[in-house]
Protein backbone atom coordinates (compact mmCIF):
# COMPACT_ATOMS: atom_id res chain seq x y z
CA UNK A 1 0.00 0.00 0.00
CA UNK A 2 1.30 3.84 -0.52
CA UNK A 3 2.22 5.76 2.10
CA UNK A 4 0.14 8.54 2.14
CA UNK A 5 1.56 11.90 3.64
CA UNK A 6 0.13 12.83 7.25
CA UNK A 7 0.33 15.47 9.12
CA UNK A 8 2.10 14.13 11.99
CA UNK A 9 1.52 15.23 15.48
CA UNK A 10 5.08 16.16 16.61
CA UNK A 11 5.54 19.25 18.68
CA UNK A 12 3.83 20.56 21.20
CA UNK A 13 0.03 20.76 20.72
CA UNK A 14 -0.40 24.06 20.88
CA UNK A 15 2.35 24.97 18.74
CA UNK A 16 0.34 22.85 15.84
CA UNK A 17 -1.08 25.75 14.19
CA UNK A 18 0.93 29.51 14.21
CA UNK A 19 -0.87 32.14 15.37
CA UNK A 20 -2.47 33.86 12.24
CA UNK A 21 -5.02 36.36 12.01
CA UNK A 22 -8.04 37.00 10.29
CA UNK A 23 -9.64 40.33 8.75
CA UNK A 24 -13.63 40.88 9.31
CA UNK A 25 -15.19 41.70 5.26
CA UNK A 26 -17.70 43.45 7.31
CA UNK A 27 -15.93 45.97 9.48
CA UNK A 28 -11.81 45.29 8.25
CA UNK A 29 -11.42 43.84 12.37
CA UNK A 30 -8.30 41.94 12.45
CA UNK A 31 -8.50 39.07 14.46
CA UNK A 32 -5.71 37.59 16.62
CA UNK A 33 -6.22 33.85 16.53
CA UNK A 34 -4.23 31.34 18.17
CA UNK A 35 -4.57 27.55 18.35
CA UNK A 36 -4.20 26.12 22.20
CA UNK A 37 -5.27 22.70 21.88
CA UNK A 38 -7.88 19.92 20.85
CA UNK A 39 -9.37 17.39 22.98
CA UNK A 40 -12.41 14.81 22.76
CA UNK A 41 -15.57 16.49 23.50
CA UNK A 42 -17.68 12.64 23.78
CA UNK A 43 -16.27 12.54 27.33
CA UNK A 44 -15.91 16.20 28.10
CA UNK A 45 -18.89 18.01 27.49
CA UNK A 46 -21.08 15.18 25.98
CA UNK A 47 -21.09 15.78 22.95
CA UNK A 48 -20.41 13.86 19.30
CA UNK A 49 -17.36 16.28 18.92
CA UNK A 50 -13.68 16.12 18.65
CA UNK A 51 -13.08 20.01 19.80
CA UNK A 52 -10.51 22.12 19.03
CA UNK A 53 -9.71 25.69 21.31
CA UNK A 54 -8.55 29.04 19.74
CA UNK A 55 -7.85 32.00 21.76
CA UNK A 56 -9.84 34.95 19.50
CA UNK A 57 -8.07 38.33 20.73
CA UNK A 58 -7.23 36.62 24.11
CA UNK A 59 -10.98 35.33 24.44
CA UNK A 60 -11.38 31.40 24.47
CA UNK A 61 -13.30 30.13 21.44
CA UNK A 62 -14.05 26.39 20.57
CA UNK A 63 -14.74 24.44 17.59
CA UNK A 64 -16.60 21.22 17.63
CA UNK A 65 -15.60 19.10 14.95
CA UNK A 66 -18.81 16.66 14.28
CA UNK A 67 -17.10 13.03 15.16
CA UNK A 68 -19.13 11.16 12.53
CA UNK A 69 -16.89 13.23 9.99
CA UNK A 70 -14.06 11.19 11.67
CA UNK A 71 -15.07 7.90 11.02
CA UNK A 72 -16.50 8.48 7.34
CA UNK A 73 -12.98 9.75 6.50
CA UNK A 74 -11.54 6.05 8.36
CA UNK A 75 -13.37 4.28 6.33
CA UNK A 76 -13.03 6.13 3.30
CA UNK A 77 -9.24 6.62 3.34
CA UNK A 78 -8.24 3.57 5.85
CA UNK A 79 -6.90 5.92 8.59
CA UNK A 80 -7.48 8.44 10.98
CA UNK A 81 -7.31 12.22 10.68
CA UNK A 82 -4.11 12.97 12.99
CA UNK A 83 -5.40 15.87 16.14
CA UNK A 84 -2.60 18.43 13.82
CA UNK A 85 -5.19 17.55 10.67
CA UNK A 86 -8.74 17.99 12.84
CA UNK A 87 -6.45 21.10 13.95
CA UNK A 88 -6.67 22.34 10.57
CA UNK A 89 -10.48 21.59 9.50
CA UNK A 90 -11.25 23.87 12.84
CA UNK A 91 -8.78 26.48 12.17
CA UNK A 92 -10.30 27.20 8.16
CA UNK A 93 -13.88 27.09 10.32
CA UNK A 94 -13.23 29.39 12.51
CA UNK A 95 -11.24 31.48 9.72
CA UNK A 96 -14.77 31.44 7.60
CA UNK A 97 -17.10 32.34 10.53
CA UNK A 98 -14.56 34.98 11.83
CA UNK A 99 -14.42 36.68 8.19
CA UNK A 100 -18.05 36.89 8.46
CA UNK A 101 -17.41 38.60 12.08
CA UNK A 102 -19.51 35.20 13.20
CA UNK A 103 -18.02 35.31 16.89
CA UNK A 104 -19.47 33.04 19.77
CA UNK A 105 -18.41 31.13 22.39
CA UNK A 106 -18.66 27.77 20.42
CA UNK A 107 -19.04 26.47 17.00
CA UNK A 108 -20.98 23.04 16.26
CA UNK A 109 -19.75 22.00 12.64
CA UNK A 110 -21.74 19.05 11.37
CA UNK A 111 -20.30 16.56 9.29
CA UNK A 112 -21.02 18.16 5.61
CA UNK A 113 -19.32 21.10 6.68
CA UNK A 114 -16.23 18.88 8.14
CA UNK A 115 -16.31 16.52 4.95
CA UNK A 116 -16.32 19.64 2.63
CA UNK A 117 -13.19 21.26 4.61
CA UNK A 118 -10.85 17.88 4.35
CA UNK A 119 -11.57 18.49 0.66
CA UNK A 120 -11.11 22.06 0.47
CA UNK A 121 -7.49 21.53 2.77
CA UNK A 122 -6.98 18.50 0.62
CA UNK A 123 -6.45 15.74 3.23
CA UNK A 124 -6.41 11.99 1.88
Amino acid sequence: MPSVPVLANSGAMNEFIGAFEVTSKLTGHVYDCRFSHIWNAIATRHSDTIDAKFNVDTVGRVVGLAYPAFVEFRLKYGRDLSDREASFIAAEFLRDRLEEEDERPLYDVPQEEVRRLIEWIGIK
